[in-house]
């Protein structure tokens, strides 16, 4: 009876060992003997206990952080920038066999390839451009990630820091940048008022009564506030003064 119950613990450990399974968003490798032997897929899934060895592996997409490294760009400015990478295993036998620690190493690869990139441009082109500093860094690991049976989806940069004197530097030059284009858009838009102003006098010269009109205008915008003295000349009596001048002239 004993040996019997001990035979049937025996059968259900067996049994317990020997089932695996496999989440949907998971891969399994099975090795016998230390040998590649079969692909387990997602459900319910049998191995032969101590004699195979599964290692699972989860095919969804992982994210890893790009330490903030330190870089030298083209133009000698030290920078810290540091990013995150995005990727997922599409061959799980070459994640295992190929590489030992695939997560590290796409980490590490990265972080080369990024100092790489920066050290190939210019400071302006670091802070312009990180979606190209991204798709190059991308291009790079892409390259190597394939031996590891690996899938780059996205990388980007986040943080970008520089030097606290050439972020002061940058700041007033892009200040001074600002007054440039205000002082630009003030000369136009005083160009443009004196153009105007110009075109004006031209058509109220040369149209009967309009400055008459404008007169009334400008006096009835005065209103009625008692502090106002308004004294009003006769256009006419500028006219005539004009013709007299005129005819002493030709004398």
């Amino acid at each position: 009876m004993v040996f019997e119950v001990i035979a049937v613990i025996a059968l259900l450990a067996l049994v317990a060992l020997s089932i695996r399974l496999i989440q949907q968003y998971e891969t399994a490798v099975v090795f016998r003997l230390g040998r590649l032997q079969r692909v387990l897929s997602p459900g319910l899934n049998f191995i032969i206990p101590v004699i195979d060895r599964s290692v699972t592996i989860d095919m969804r997409i992982l994210t890893i952080d790009i330490p903030q490294q330190q870089a030298i760009t083209k133009d000698n400015v030290p920078v810290s920038i540091n990013g995150v990478v995005y990727f997922k295993v599409v061959d799980a036998t070459k994640a295992i066999i190929n590489v030992q620690n695939y997560v590290y190493a796409i980490a590490q690869y990265a972080q080369t390839a990024l100092r790489d990139v920066v050290g190939n441009m210019m400071l302006d082109d670091v802070l312009a451009e990180r979606q190209k500093i991204g798709e190059q860094i991308e291009a790079i690991v892409e390259k190597e990630g394939k031996n590891w049976g690996l899938e780059i989806e996205n990388i980007k940069m986040q943080d970008i820091e520089m030097p606290e004197d050439l972020k002061r530097i940058m700041s007033r030059q892009a200040s001074a940048e600002r007054e440039k284009r205000a002082n630009i858009t003030k000369s136009e838009g005083d160009k443009l008022a004196a153009k105007n102003l110009a075109d004006a006098a031209r058509i109220m010269g040369e149209t009967q009564g309009a400055m008459q009109l404008r007169t009334l205008q400008t006096i009835d915008g005065l209103g009625p506030t008692p502090s106002n003295t308004v004294i009003l000349v006769p256009v006419d009596l500028f006219e005539g003064i004009k013709s007299i001048a005129d005819a002493f002239k030709k004398k």
